[in-house]
């Protein structure tokens, strides 16, 4: 177990992180106990660029292997504020995880959320968050599961920021059976224009890889109520595609973190 030392790292680097958001600690200990109830073990994803912390179950086959993707985490502090840590305060995607009955399900968090590479710098969770290296990274650590589970095929299921990796993901691969994207990032340019925020110069557009996702069987959530990813970046994202025969999506009362639960169940024979 990695839990101790995140901890101690914790408490000797990132002291100072207390204020009106949870500490660092407190935010490692919440995954871990997620983990602890949802009786999965934590893992470190060896790749070139970064570690990526998972959470895994301990099934060793798997004919097809659900990957949920984590969401950009705590990038700001607040809008003119970058965090020290991008580790989560709160996880939509660990919520919709633990719907998912199989035991054949990985989480990934992004890189330097709750483990800190050495290449780590704020970069990385402002900027670049979708540069090559997040996105090579990514496909180095499916390939890593794919030798552990045996697994011919992968569902990529990515919330906010994470349905961006997802996509650009998917656009890269082969093995992808379905792509599902929960308040998911679609157009980081529109997002930007819209938000009147800095151009994520280094970052990847899932929009600019639709022509490689023609034939990729998709699923999309998006919420009525979401004021940080509107739902103009999805139709945006759709609009650029020619073939539009294996894209389904849906538009619920929500907003960017919460209340997609029931619709989840739904999709992909998640529901047992």
């Amino acid at each position: 177990m990695i839990r101790a030392f995140f901890i101690l790292f914790c408490s000797l680097i990132f002291s100072s992180c207390s204020s009106k958001v949870p500490t660092l600690e407190s935010r490692i200990e919440t995954v871990f106990s997620y983990a602890k109830k949802e009786n999965l073990i934590d893992e470190i994803v060896n790749t070139t660029n970064f570690d990526l912390f998972s959470l895994q179950n301990k099934n060793s086959s798997c004919k097809n292997l659900n990957i949920y993707l984590e969401g950009d985490g705590l990038s700001f502090l607040n809008k003119n504020s970058i965090s020290s840590n991008p580790t989560p305060v709160n996880s939509t995607i660990l919520k919709l995880m633990s719907i998912d009955k199989s035991s054949c399900k990985v989480y990934i968090a992004r890189p330097c959320q709750y483990y800190m590479s050495s290449s780590c710098n704020s970069s990385f969770w402002t900027n670049r968050r979708f540069s090559n290296e997040v996105i090579d990274s990514f496909n180095e650590a499916l390939e890593h599961l794919k030798l552990k589970y045996k697994n011919s095929t992968f569902n990529l299921i990515g919330h906010s920021g994470g349905g961006a990796v997802a996509t650009i993901l998917a656009s890269k691969r082969d093995d992808i059976n379905y792509l599902v994207t929960v308040a998911g990032n679609l157009d980081i340019k529109k997002w930007v224009e819209l938000k009147n925020l800095s151009p994520l110069l280094g970052s990847l557009n899932p929009k600019d890889f639709t022509s490689k996702l023609e034939n990729q069987k998709q699923y999309h959530l998006i919420g009525t109520n979401d004021e940080v990813l509107p739902k103009e970046l999805f139709f945006s994202y759709l609009n650029s595609f020619k073939n539009k025969e294996f894209i389904e999506y849906k538009i619920i009362e929500a907003n960017h973190n919460c209340c997609y639960e029931s619709e989840f169940k739904k999709i992909n024979n998640l529901e047992k």
